[in-house]
């Protein structure tokens, strides 16, 4: 039988691969991928226990999430497909020049 410890426990262990992936931030598109993997983990905590206490609130600030983890997604990309067109990379360590 799975129960809300179970659900914690993965949402548990999704944080922490992305924010592994946050830490180590090589790629800028690595670094999306771990976001996107931390705000799941955190939805994925929100609707177990919300299920567990039979109330939708929980279900609902994972919406909430998921709003504006898809506008994060479109603004990230837009800026990520600039700076390759201006640097030609996407790597962070190649982006100190625009520390000014």
């Amino acid at each position: 039988m799975i129960t809300l410890n179970h659900y914690l426990i993965l949402s548990g262990l999704l944080f922490a691969i992305g924010l592994v992936g946050v830490v180590r931030r090589k790629n800028l598109l690595m670094l999306f991928f771990a976001t996107e993997i931390m705000l799941n983990a955190a939805n994925l905590a929100f609707a177990a226990t919300s299920s567990y206490y039979h109330d939708l609130t929980g279900q609902m600030f994972a919406f909430f999430i998921i709003a504006v983890a898809a506008s994060e997604v479109a603004v990230g990309l837009g800026l990520l497909i600039l700076l390759y067109k201006k640097y030609g990379s996407i790597n962070l360590d190649d982006f100190t020049i625009m520390k000014g």
